[in-house]
């Protein structure tokens, strides 16, 4: 018999929902609701990340026990779990959209590990209060992309929920992808999730909205105790001190995501995490051509709002409506708006940092953001690929700076020669920028490597893994998560996985753009 410690604070010390069950209903003076996941016909473990088993303590028969997909799949619980849904409310696309909640994820429980406290939830296990007339069920296509985001996203160094297992239902899942009109029957899956919290942003903005101040206050104090203890013993500006580590904490994830070119593509205050982690992998992508006004979601293609460049902005947008909902436990305005400087400040930094770490730079200097600035212009003028322009920079020789170095990152030659003048003058620039600095060239090479990755799950490649997982051939899964464990590293062998995106998957759904259908 499998014994885990499950712990399960949320619910034990926080006011839950005093009806069960997946009935559609508006949930006041509650935290959450106690749910079940729906049984499916035939759980079948189809993916697991080693790394997140080992945290955990899972071994390897337990994976590999048939208990294992029935748990994971949402037929069976171990000793101690006791599955709810959260109560949250969000602004969605900027406006206030009240009462969210987990509609289509359940957690089973807060397991207490050697590696500390986790809380796991699967995504796609059935229906809740909060499905708001949906099925709560999630397509494979949706849950391989979490599953494979997540763990590469650890393994770039980019804060993030993780993800344990990928279980194929054995059902079918009816889904309108285009919302035109046209839904169609696809394989059904269920992705375990791992965080040490799923609370929310929209978790406190909900009692706010509602002046359910104690309920507010009950909630702070909780989420400090349990998920901030560096913080210590309540003190007069511990609600301050809290807010400001979370603004530090989601300027240094978004930092993160500029970095390596990815977009989020639903900042929605209920995607956004009370502990600066990347959360809720939906209509995510990954810049291929550098476009900073580039988004993979279909539903934001008209405003754009959460495209890739305005990432940072929107952040700090979602922290200001978490101050206002925080803000009754204050006596005034001032904490807050520090903690929204902070914010400015530790973005400011990494930023500054970034273009550092990248150019291979040895300390930061003055006219070094006009730099990057130009070849960024530069790059998205010539539609250059992010990834491959700034990998390609390691191997820049600064007595020869030739174009020709950068030429695998073009994906048309019109665009290269129309920038191939100025990007041999800005790649004197900065062979002169690089002349002047104290680093020598093997440091260099090695702190780019660092800072710029040789793979990313790129759409296309996640696509051709969902094209084989729908043929019943799992193995492209494992192969991809085995190449984003080592991002930074050259891989002999797997040159595939570091190509940019083929013609044919420039427009194809799954590969430039996708909905929130799942």
């Amino acid at each position: 018999m499998t014994v885990f410690n499950f712990d399960n604070r949320f619910v034990r010390e926080l006011p839950g929902d005093p009806e069960s069950g997946p009935r559609r209903r508006e949930v006041v003076g509650a935290l959450w609701s106690s749910v079940m996941p729906t049984p499916v016909a035939a759980p079948q473990l189809i993916a697991h990340s080693p790394e997140v088993a080992a945290l955990l303590g899972f071994t390897a028969p337990l994976l590999q026990a048939p208990e294992f997909a029935q748990v994971f799949g949402g037929n069976a619980l171990y000793a101690g779990m006791q599955p709810w849904a959260a109560n949250y409310g969000g602004h969605q696309f900027g406006q206030w959209a009240g009462q969210l909640g987990d509609g289509r994820a359940i957690s089973l429980g807060e397991l207490v590990a050697d590696s500390g406290r986790w809380e796991l939830q699967l995504k796609g296990a059935g229906r809740t209060p909060y499905s708001r007339g949906a099925d709560g069920r999630a397509v494979l296509r949706s849950s391989l992309r979490e599953f494979l985001c997540s763990e590469a996203m650890h393994h770039l160094g980019v804060p993030t929920t993780r993800a344990l297992s990928l279980v194929a239902s054995g059902e079918s899942v009816v889904r309108d992808m285009f919302y035109d009109g046209n839904p169609v029957a696809e394989p059904g899956a269920v992705v375990c999730r791992v965080a040490p919290s799923f609370i929310r942003f929209g978790s406190f903005e909900l009692p706010a909205s509602r002046g359910e101040t104690a309920l507010l206050r009950q909630l702070a104090d909780f989420c400090i105790d349990r998920d901030f203890p560096q913080l210590g013993a309540a003190g007069p500006s511990r609600y301050a001190d809290w807010f400001a580590q979370v603004c530090r904490s989601t300027a240094l994830m978004v930092a993160h995501w500029m970095r390596v070119g990815f977009v989020h593509g639903v900042m929605n205050t209920d995607n956004m995490s009370i502990l600066g982690l990347t959360v809720d992998y939906g209509p995510y992508g990954w810049v291929d051509n550098y476009d900073p006004d580039w988004t993979p979601n279909t539903t934001d293609a008209q405003g754009r709002r959460y495209r890739f460049g305005t990432q940072p902005q929107v952040a700090h947008w979602n922290l200001v409506r978490l101050a206002q909902a925080l803000s009754p436990l204050f006596g005034g305005s001032e904490p807050l708006q520090a903690g929204l400087d902070q914010f400015q400040a530790v973005y400011a930094q990494a930023e500054r940092d970034t273009v550092v770490a990248k150019l291979g730079l040895g300390d930061w200097r003055e006219g070094d953001a006009a730099l990057m600035a130009t070849l960024q212009a530069l790059m998205q003028e010539g539609e250059m690929d992010m990834t491959l322009a700034f990998r390609a920079l390691d191997g820049f020789d600064p007595q020869h700076p030739a174009v020709e170095l950068l030429a695998p990152a073009f994906y048309n030659d019109e665009r290269r020669a129309a920038v191939a003048g100025r990007l041999h003058e800005w790649l004197q620039r900065y062979a002169g920028r690089l002349q002047d600095d104290l680093l020598p060239a093997a440091a260099r090479m090695a702190k780019m490597r660092l800072a710029n990755p040789l793979y990313v799950p790129r759409n296309y490649l996640a696509q051709e893994a969902i094209d084989r997982a729908g043929q019943g051939d799992y193995a492209g899964i494992s192969e991809l998560l085995e190449v984003m464990r080592h991002p930074y590293d050259e891989q002999p062998g797997r040159e595939h996985f570091a190509q940019r995106r083929p013609d044919w998957a420039r427009d194809r759904a799954g590969c430039s753009m996708l909905s929130c259908s799942s």
